[in-house]
């Protein structure tokens, strides 16, 4: 059986990574049998999360796991989609994972009361003597992270503002369709719901969540992709909250 090793549930959601997400939505699109652990990125052979094992095989990161899944179980998770509406997929793909997420590493992590209220708890097991030094460096790097991918370098209102421009980008492909391609979900699917749940949490306050709920179709489709993929959660709908 696979063993899909992530950080867990938190920040009001399901799982806290929009990477681990991503891959344990495919392996449900898949309908793959696996088991799911918790683990911190040092585990993992590229210091980062998901990896799973299969079979004595370990696969990290979850692009590579998705080609394993379409390798090893034939499954594919863009049909019956055309050889140009797969490369529009990943474009997205593309697009959410190397700037929506920055955009909500931003929000997580660089927001001094957001990171106080959420991740700066993944060191409350820490000696006491090392805790404060442990969180105030960990938020270090990953502000320098945020830094160099681009978004980090801009005020506070441009970030969000391209950020949103992305996110306008998703909400048009979209449209008034179920999924992004059309009436089945695909890989890319996956993608964009784990970044676009982690965006919309009421766990965080941010100026990019409140743009993001905004987005009228997004905030239905998380919805409905969490009660499609997580119907145990007891999600409660965005759409209720804002009205």
């Amino acid at each position: 059986m696979i063993t899909l090793f992530g950080f867990g549930p938190g920040f009001g959601l399901p799982e806290i990574s929009p990477f681990v997400t991503k891959t344990e939505v495919q392996l449900k699109m898949a309908g793959l049998d696996y088991r799911k652990e918790q683990a911190r990125p040092p585990a993992s052979p590229k210091g980062q999360l998901p990896f799973i094992t299969d079979d004595g095989e370990t696969v990290a990161d979850s692009t590579f796991i998705r080609a394993h899944i379409e390798g090893k179980y034939g499954f594919d998770f863009d049909a019956p989609l055309s050889l140009q509406a797969r490369a529009q997929a990943w474009a997205f793909e593309r697009m959410i994972e190397h700037h929506v997420y920055w955009a909500l590493v931003g929000a997580r992590w660089v927001d001094d009361a957001n990171f106080a209220k959420g991740p700066a708890h993944f060191f409350d097991g820490a000696p006491d003597h090392l805790r404060d030094k442990m969180r105030e460096d960990a938020q270090f790097r990953v502000a320098e992270n945020y830094l160099l991918s681009g978004l980090g370098r801009h005020a506070p209102d441009e970030d969000v503002d391209l950020a949103v421009r992305s996110l306008f980008a998703l909400s048009v492909q979209l449209g008034d369709k179920p999924y992004l391609m059309g009436n089945t979900p695909c890989g890319t699917d996956a993608t964009a719901f784990g970044a676009v749940a982690g965006i919309l949490t009421p766990f965080f306050d941010s100026p990019l969540r409140a743009r993001v709920e905004k987005f009228d179709n997004l905030t239905a489709y998380v919805d409905r992709m969490m009660l499609q993929y997580y119907p145990e959660f007891g999600w409660a709908p965005l759409q209720q909250e804002a009205a």
